[in-house]
């Protein structure tokens, strides 16, 4: 008697592993694939072979969104993540996504078998935010501000209008990326926990129920250079002190006020001069907060600026808040989350309902159709690291998951 569809891990494992050489780091450790680099562009080339290969029609929009299609006609059930990386990153977060739903179509495909909908496979843009957080999907749904693009840059100063032009595209064209909501009928990603529950709980699929927003800025404390010998301590204006302390009382203020979930991380200090024999009279923090209830980022937000002019004023400096992006927290639809049960169910796997506590791509496609999303276990809960990993028969699972959750939502 034959068993429900299944997809083919040795082909998906064989993809992972393809795809994870375009933009490994010279010492073999870690993966560096940015939006729009040479390496990102690359491996852009290869999907879309990939995609050809799969029978599938392929496309890329203005906004660097590369997509593969199966059927036609009526609203299409979509599926995807990112290809880019973080620096020295690993080889499942975002590839995951999109090369288990390419494998899931190629698998319908090549069975023959017939949906309702048409399917769809999506690589977005610039989803780990060198230039801007969820770029493609906020293109795709019409959340991208045109007026916003000139000052898109990364952490070392390189402006999006640049890095989009060295790839072939130019950055203004990007809102004309713009869907028609009514040619979608749901949205369902499949990623990496990139956290330690499911594996602790050995459950083996996590639906997920909502996804965090969260608030990224510059914080730019301005005092005055002095001599390090000379000055007294209590006559200093030093921009790197008032930093320190507004990063330690944001911290606290966030774990003592936010909702319990709520997170906040530094994840860059620029300090200038810069040498041991001048007090610093500027300091740059990169600080993001993420929050899956909206009321609660919203006050944690508006309270870590009052902070800032409170340790500004306290040192006798100025203070600079640049909020670089803003994403919503979003709720999963219940139909897919009901579908990825019925699959699991199916499979004979167990689920957890759980949040997300990392953004994702599927969260702005839940302001334009029904999107979900469903996890598998990470090992150890590592992720953004060159060891991140699932294992392969966890991969396997996920995969024939998201294969039964587009074959429910696509009839």
């Amino acid at each position: 008697m034959r068993g429900p569809l299944a997809i083919s891990l040795p082909r998906l494992r064989a993809h992972l592993e393809t795809l994870a050489r375009f933009g490994r780091n010279p010492d073999g450790k870690g993966i560096t694939r940015s939006c729009w680099s040479p390496a990102h562009e690359e491996a852009r080339a290869w999907l879309l072979d990939r995609m050809k290969e799969a029978g599938l029609s392929t496309w890329v929009d203005e906004a660097g969104n590369t997509f593969g299609r199966l059927g036609n006609g009526g609203p299409a059930v979509m599926t995807g993540s990112h290809i880019d990386t973080v620096p020295s990153g690993g080889p499942l977060d975002g590839a995951l996504g999109v090369l288990a739903g390419l494998e899931c179509l190629q698998t319908i495909h090549e069975s023959s078998t017939r949906t309702r909908l048409p399917l769809m496979v999506a690589a977005w843009s610039d989803e780990e935010g060198r230039y801007a957080g969820l770029f493609g999907s906020r293109a795709f749904t019409g959340k991208l501000d045109v007026k916003h693009i000139p000052q898109l840059r990364s952490a070392d100063g390189e402006r999006l209008v640049d890095a989009m032009a060295r790839a072939g595209f130019n950055a203004y064209d990007a809102p004309k990326a713009r869907c028609n909501p009514k040619t979608l009928a749901a949205y369902v990603e499949l990623h990496i926990e990139q956290g330690p529950h499911l594996e602790a709980a050995r459950i083996p699929i996590g639906v997920v129920e909502g996804i965090v927003g969260n608030r990224r800025k510059w914080v730019t404390f301005t005092g005055q250079a002095d001599h390090a010998g000379t000055t007294p301590m209590a006559w200093r204006r030093d921009a790197f002190m008032a930093a320190a302390e507004y990063a330690m009382r944001a911290r606290q203020l966030i774990i003592t006020k936010g909702s319990g979930r709520s997170v906040t991380n530094f994840g860059r200090v620029e300090v200038g001069p810069g040498v041991a024999n001048i007090v610093p009279d500027r300091c740059v923090l990169l600080h993001e907060m993420r929050e899956l209830d909206p009321r609660v980022l919203a006050r944690l937000e508006r309270q870590c600026l009052a902070l800032a002019k409170q340790v500004a004023r306290k040192w006798k400096l100025k203070v600079d808040v640049e909020v670089i992006s803003k994403t919503e927290p979003a709720r999963c639809a219940p139909r897919v989350m009901r579908a990825v049960e019925a699959a699991a169910a199916a499979l004979k796997l167990k689920v957890k309902h759980m949040p997300s506590g990392a953004g994702h791509d599927a969260q702005n496609l839940a302001a334009v159709t029904e999107a979900g999303m469903l996890f598998i276990p990470s090992q150890g809960g590592r992720s953004h690291r060159p060891d991140e990993m699932s294992d392969w028969r966890a991969i396997e699972r996920g995969g024939n998951a998201l294969l039964h959750t587009l074959l429910t939502l696509a009839g």
